[in-house]
């Protein structure tokens, strides 16, 4: 209804007002006169004719504001104009989210918007999301909503040629809600099952409504990723590292349907960084445990990842499967190749993956500055327990 309303009145905070206002009479008439018949279309119709009255109210002096309420007014449709089934519910959803991800909006308040408007999230939860404070959300918010309205982005699905650009903005910030849900940036609970919900919710509704390959992709790594979380931590919340999880926990259900959607997004031409993702994922989701896993397989689906997203995170990946192939020895030669680089200096990940490799390789006094210099950097609670036990573990 939102995102209907956002079209129909080209404004998100008026949008925002006029569903508050349909929502309260909603309220104060149903009881009375009983629900109707297309719940949707009688709010839509109500919160668009409460914005007339609104602009009527707000200044009856302002010439242009007057034009604008005549204006719509003279555009309204009966209610029957907007049945559920039209197929303009589903395309102003779609145009909503690409409009909060405009390239031309700073990453950060692409995601806030994203947030908010799309998946409702309050500024509250979004700040806890992203470790900042609700004013600073809400500052992003107001200057996202005042750049769409005085550059006049405007409220639609792009062209066809302009599609792979925006699209890879979209992908990435819906990435970008599932990863904060997957392994939270700090906090006491490792996962946040609501983020990791909305974001799959949100990827579903895109392949619905744009089938692209990268979309399927996209939502087949999110769903294997998602499968294990039952696992991924044990009844005190503490962290359980893949090759320890218990995979009958796994959710079989997702991962078929995961890879599934994976070897659609692998067809049809050279595969982008979220199928190849996806396949990475399908192979550890049908392996029976971690010495059974395909790690040829793995190395050789990152060195295609690599040839298109040539990140820092995804080498680090890729060193940790060349470690389990060729041997420990193997893998910290190309993390420490990383972190002389600085590029991962003050990624805890880094620090713990090197530590892991240099306590296989025995060398105990190593390992320990390294999950030592990996604590200092770690802000989630649950990863501090376990480096902190790997420190214990290795104490002389």
């Amino acid at each position: 209804m939102l995102a209907t309303l956002i079209r129909l009145l080209g404004d998100f905070d008026t949008a925002e007002e006029a569903l508050h206002d349909a929502f309260v009479a909603a309220v104060e008439r149903w009881p009375r006169e009983g629900v109707p018949a297309n719940p949707r279309a009688w709010l839509v119709s109500a919160g668009r004719f409460q914005a007339i009255d609104r602009l009527r109210r707000r200044d009856v002096h302002d010439a242009k504001v007057a034009t604008l309420a005549h204006q719509l007014a003279a555009q309204a449709e009966p209610d029957t104009g907007w049945e559920e089934a039209h197929d303009g519910v589903a395309d102003d959803r779609l145009r909503l989210v690409f409009t909060c991800c405009h390239p031309a909006l700073a990453p950060d308040a692409q995601a806030a918007l994203t947030l908010r408007e799309v998946c409702g999230l309050t500024t509250e939860e979004i700040a806890r999301a992203f470790l900042t404070t609700p004013t600073t959300v809400a500052q992003r918010i107001v200057r996202a909503k005042t750049k769409i309205r005085d550059a006049r982005i405007p409220y639609e699905v792009p062209t066809r040629a302009d599609l792979p650009e925006r699209l890879h903005v979209v992908l990435h910030v819906v990435y970008l809600v599932f990863g904060e849900g997957y392994a939270a940036s700090s906090g006491d609970a490792h996962l946040r099952a609501d983020l990791c919900a909305e974001a799959i919710r949100l990827g579903r509704l895109l392949l619905e409504l744009l089938p692209e390959r990268e979309v399927a992709g996209l939502v087949a790594l999110m769903l294997l990723h998602d499968a294990r979380r039952a696992a991924r931590t044990d009844s005190a919340g503490d962290l359980v590292l893949l090759a320890d999880q218990d995979r009958t926990r796994w959710e079989r259900s997702q991962i078929a349907e995961g890879c599934a959607l994976a070897e659609q997004a692998l067809r049809g031409g050279a595969p982008g960084p979220f199928a190849l993702q996806a396949a990475i994922a399908a192979v550890h989701a049908e392996s029976l445990g971690a010495h059974d896993t395909d790690w040829a397989q793995i190395v050789w689906l990152y060195d295609r990842l690599v040839r298109v997203d040539d990140s820092p995170v995804v080498q680090l990946n890729r060193a940790v499967a060349v470690a389990m192939r060729d041997g420990a020895e193997a893998g910290l030669t190309l993390v420490d190749a990383l972190l002389d680089d600085d590029t991962l200096a003050s990624h805890h990940l880094a620090h713990s993956a090197r530590a892991d490799l240099l306590r296989r390789l025995g060398r105990t006094a190593d390992a320990r500055d390294a999950y030592a210099r990996a604590l200092a950097l770690a802000k989630q609670e649950p990863e501090r327990r376990f480096l902190r036990r790997r420190l214990h573990t290795l104490e002389p």
